[in-house]
């Protein structure tokens, strides 16, 4: 099914449902997620809990799209790693940048703090 778009009270739900998400998906994402951005959405939660792999191209969309929503006041979390997502996160130092957690209504609470 690929992504997923969800809405849940006022935050963005972008479930990536894919094994591999790679530069074939990342236009994808980009284009679904700015138009939500446009459109006033500055909640995001990037679901990754199917992701097996990830490349560059679509963690750049991930990261690009969290440097946008951040300018306009809002933030963008993550949810849910593999272990080989995971270990990524970590050797490229993301876990720096991003909040993350493990379950999907914990990342949806923490918007409501």
């Amino acid at each position: 099914m690929g992504i997923i778009e969800e809405v849940i009270d006022d935050v963005l739900v972008e479930i990536i449902n894919l094994d591999r998400a790679t530069i074939s998906e990342a236009e994808d994402l980009k284009v679904k997620i700015n138009s939500k951005i446009n459109a006033g959405f500055t909640k995001i939660i990037v679901d990754l809990s199917a992701v097996e792999f990830l490349d560059s191209t679509f963690l750049g969309v991930i990261v690009g799209t969290l440097k946008k929503v951040v300018k306009q006041g809002g933030d963008l979390k993550l949810v849910g790693f593999k272990p080989p997502v995971r270990s990524m996160f970590e050797l490229t130092r993301l876990f720096r940048v991003f909040e993350t957690y493990s379950e999907l209504q914990e990342a949806i609470r923490s918007f409501h703090k």
